[in-house]
């Protein structure tokens, strides 16, 4: 199988197509954040690059199976008035039907927030839906949350999948999820999300006067507690690390700077809870007893479902450079999380498809 990868970002649709059991080709990718591009071109240096999906010239793709992407939901100027194609003009999303109307490839998965499907009490969305039924496609649609696929992150995304129907498949055989990954759900949110925040023995980072080395369950009675050692940052802590014991629950914190920034109302987490929604605009961080820093790059990373350190380096201009923390924390907030695609592209697997052309 082939497919193209549109609003490329750092490569989440990549990693997780990579980690299925779907053998699959890239035939080039497209994105224009310069320093999404420069890290997705670091661990993709091979993928052809189409640029700005604006300027992609359809008659010149190749033939391809596959179309992923995970497109900006921008005010549809004249959405609802029931003109169909026409009504998506001037959109991102106009450029997506116009490559799917030219290839036809088999399959398409899209992913956005979750408020397209309330954008403009619904119209929006009820147009995204019929352009892609109109253009031959079987379409299903589903909202998935990433606590659900094995990362302790409350991330809610609408996925939409497509399936020609000349193909002789529905995209309901792959979504919805419905309850299938209640246990993995369960398991994920009794976790402890100081092990994705410690996974590997250290938290890839210095952002304040703390940082979390190990986490220890020890089980006590009623919910879990984790000990954990950290050590307060000195200026010649790079030299002999100072350790302290401190047994307190590790929370979750949504820009503790901001008092009145909250998601679902809310600021702190429980220490058995999935953490907040990572954002390119918000500062998130955790809470260890009297504590909070920031964050690092690294716990990011492991919340997002990507290795650790996969934004460390890009290439510009053909020289690998390391990307600062800001643009990390920026375009990990604007990733698509891992897990969900592996499990989206194994149920695509499992339908054999064959490849086209």
């Amino acid at each position: 199988m082939k497919y193209l990868s549109t609003f490329s970002g750092i490569g989440g649709f990549e990693l997780g197509i990579q980690q299925s059991n779907l053998k699959a080709e890239c035939i080039g990718f497209s994105e224009v954040d310069k320093y999404a591009k420069a890290i997705y071109q670091y661990h993709y240096p091979n993928h052809k690059d189409y640029g700005d999906i604006t300027n992609i010239n359809e008659s010149e793709l190749p033939d391809f199976n596959l179309f992923v992407g995970g497109f900006p939901c921008q005010a549809f100027s004249i959405a609802g008035k029931r003109q169909g194609f026409e009504d998506t003009r001037g959109t991102l999303f106009f450029d997506v039907a116009r490559i799917l109307s030219a290839k036809r490839p088999a399959w398409f998965v899209l992913e956005n927030v979750k408020g397209l499907l309330n954008h403009d009490a619904g119209k929006t969305f009820a147009t995204i839906y019929g352009v892609l039924t109109e253009l031959g496609y079987s379409v299903g649609w589903e909202v998935v949350n990433s606590c659900h696929f094995g990362v302790p992150q409350n991330r809610e995304r609408i996925f939409i999948v497509g399936h020609l129907r000349t193909e002789g498949g529905r995209a309901g055989e792959i979504l919805p999820f419905g309850k299938e990954n209640k246990g993995v759900a369960e398991r994920t949110i009794k976790a402890p999300i100081a092990r994705t925040f410690t996974a590997g023995g250290n938290s890839g980072g210095m952002h304040s006067s703390m940082t979390l080395i190990k986490a220890i369950d020890t089980k006590q009675n009623g919910p879990p507690r984790f000990s954990n050692y950290c050590h307060s940052l000195g200026a010649n802590d790079y030299k002999e690390p100072k350790k302290v014991m401190i047994t307190e629950p590790v929370k979750a914190v949504l820009t503790p700077n901001r008092l009145e920034k909250r998601q679902d109302g809310r600021r702190f987490k429980d220490n058995d809870e999935p953490s907040f929604t990572l954002t390119s605009q918000d500062k998130h961080g955790v809470q260890v007893g009297t504590e909070i820093r920031r964050l690092t790059p690294k716990e990011c990373e492991r919340l997002q479902g990507f290795p650790d350190d996969w934004t460390k380096f890009g290439i510009i201009d053909g020289e690998i450079i390391e990307i600062s923390d800001t643009q990390k924390y920026k375009t990990l907030g604007n990733a698509v999380t891992v897990n969900p695609i592996i499990s989206i592209m194994n149920r695509i697997s499992e339908q054999n498809i064959k490849p086209k052309g």
